[in-house]
């Protein structure tokens, strides 16, 4: 008898053991992403008032420094951009050919830039313009840009999925101005409903929301609730003097879980002591599993 009970405390000691180790072995797969988001300031130099060509070499050299970059108001640099970027095969503009372009208007201004590993991680990109605009000869001259969004799509070999924008909304503080990011907004969630379902998402960029602006604030509240996004980062804290225009908002999924790790704003992003543009970069890091 003392045999038997002995053979069956041996029994389930192994079997405690042998099941203690299933959850060990299915534990969840963890990559990480670093992501930068900058307004360049990337207008013709006699428009932007300072150096860009002297600014941009310095902004794609540190681009390396990240992951991805998502960046707005490259406009008339982009070649002094592609120099200085790691894989400048990889640096991808947002632009739609089937819109033809006027003699004095500018593209988007959007650029995706990844330093991703090829080897673990498909990233696909696509531009879709803005159906609205305010703004030919008032309201900043939004119109002569052809604004939009990018929407970028991440996935890795341990089964990630992230869906990505980077944009750019229309300026201006008149109710005109307002009422095209209203409409510029509902574009942005309607094709996130649609082709993004219920991944998870990375939404970036100058969203020309004025986070002290009542109507503003609105908005962009309205915006990402129906989203369900969670703030990562937004330019202008109380540390510094930015406006409060540059945000970086995720969402994780059932299958796709994003953790912010840490943000804030890059203070590299200098030369001289001066800032590398009229916007603050952001980053944000994360874990992913």
């Amino acid at each position: 008898m003392r045999k038997l009970v002995t053979g069956l405390l041996l029994l389930l000691v192994s079997t405690i053991g042998w099941s203690g180790a299933g959850p060990e072995a299915e534990s969840p797969k963890t990559a990480e992403l670093s992501l930068l988001v900058y307004n360049t300031h990337g207008l013709p130099e006699l428009i932007a008032g300072d150096k860009p060509r002297e600014r941009f070499p310095k902004i794609g050299e540190l681009t390396k420094g990240y992951d991805l970059s998502l960046l707005q108001e490259d406009f008339a640099h982009h070649d002094l951009l592609l120099q200085h970027v790691r894989r400048p095969t990889d640096a991808v503009q947002g632009s739609d050919a089937r819109i033809p372009e006027c003699m004095v208007c500018s593209g988007s201004g959007l650029t995706l830039v990844s330093n991703l590993p090829k080897s673990d991680w498909q990233v696909r990109s696509s531009f879709k313009p803005f159906d609205t605009c305010s703004g030919w000869v008032s309201g900043l001259n939004d119109c002569f840009a052809q604004k939009g969004f990018q929407l970028i799509t991440l996935e890795n070999t341990l089964g990630h999925r992230i869906f990505m924008v980077n944009t750019h909304l229309d300026a201006g503080r008149s109710e005109l101005d307002r009422e095209a990011r209203a409409s510029q907004l509902d574009q942005i969630a309607l094709t996130l409903e649609t082709e993004a379902g219920s991944s998870a998402i990375l939404l970036a960029g100058d969203l020309n929301l004025h986070w002290e602006t009542p109507s503003d604030n609105e908005l962009l509240q309205n915006f990402v609730q129906r989203l369900n996004l969670v703030a990562a980062q937004k330019g202008g804290d109380a540390s510094s003097s930015w406006q409060t225009l540059d945000y970086i908002y995720y969402r994780s999924s059932k299958e796709t879980t994003l953790s912010l790790m840490s943000s804030g704003e890059d203070v590299a992003f200098t030369s001289e002591g001066k800032p590398l543009s009229d916007h603050p970069a952001l980053f944000a890091n994360f874990t992913i599993q």
